[in-house]
């Protein structure tokens, strides 16, 4: 339909006699028809947000929403949080559901699983940050960041992907951390680092498997982005170490995530959006 409209507004435009009024009123046809098709982009399609209900996870939801995804959301422990981003679901006119989890391991997933319709959009928004010095790391610390950051989200994508095959359909987002779109070093963040940069080997293993199916699966490096959850402290680190001394909005990250998901070209990729930050 938008290209119709576009199509449209040039053939006016190019036509010696034609009255200035139309070439504005193609344009607004252009907007109805993109706007349109961006609402139903995924209607009827059944989404699972793994860490919904604040954040980035939020903001992509509610995006996903307003292209007619049918939602379910996952939260921590907050009731309140979870009604909030139900709330706001419904009242743009879509479909949505949740469930409050707190995750202490892989096998939740399967727990999460089970309380959502088998999904064709899942989006893992969850992963829990640590920082430590990489000679005082024990094991218990590499085995908190790895299995949560790396074993959860691969465990999800397991149990999600058969499903999507046989439907012929499905879109997978995972997020990587600030700087983990490629092989770096990392000096207080080594453990939590190492996990979000192999979520790139995942995602190029899940397209070489399916993308024949029409499965796509990404991942999304977000840049310093400051949430309900960034402490004061950080807040002063983010915005320090951003280019422009102004980080990044959890709206501005999701606007990225969704043209991902809705562009099935994209598959296999390691994304940033960080504004050029280099830690």
């Amino acid at each position: 339909m938008a290209r119709i409209g576009r199509l449209i507004q040039t053939r006016a435009a190019s036509l010696p006699d034609a009255p200035h009024s139309l070439v504005p009123s193609m344009f607004l046809l252009n907007h109805f028809c993109y706007t349109t098709w961006m609402i139903g982009i995924f209607s009827g399609k059944k989404a699972l947000v793994v860490g919904g209900t604040g954040g980035i996870g939020r903001a992509v939801a509610m995006g996903l929403a307003e292209r007619g995804a049918e939602l379910t959301v996952h939260g921590g422990s907050s009731a309140e949080k979870l009604e909030s981003a139900l709330r706001e679901i419904r009242g743009k006119g879509a479909k949505g559901d949740g469930f409050l989890l707190h995750i202490e391991g892989p096998a939740d997933a399967e727990e999460i699983i089970a309380h959502s319709p088998q999904p064709d959009i899942l989006v893992c928004a969850w992963g829990p940050f640590r920082q430590g010095k990489l000679e005082a790391l024990d094991r218990e610390f590499w085995q908190g960041m790895v299995e949560s950051n790396l074993v959860f989200p691969g465990f999800l994508v397991s149990l999600c992907l058969r499903g999507m095959m046989e439907r012929n359909w499905g879109r997978i987002l995972l997020f990587g951390g600030t700087n983990t779109d490629t092989i770096r070093g990392f000096t207080s963040t080594t453990a939590y680092s190492t996990a979000k940069t192999a979520l790139g080997v995942l995602a190029k293993s899940t397209a070489l498997t399916a993308a024949s199916r029409g499965v796509t699966c990404n991942v999304l490096c977000p840049g310093l982005t400051d949430t309900e959850y960034t402490t004061a402290e950080l807040l002063r680190y983010n915005s320090e170490k951003s280019p422009d001394r102004k980080p990044l909005k959890p709206e501005q990250i999701a606007q990225t995530a969704l043209n991902i998901l809705e562009d099935a070209s994209i598959n296999g990729a390691v994304i940033p959006a960080d504004k050029g930050t280099i830690l």
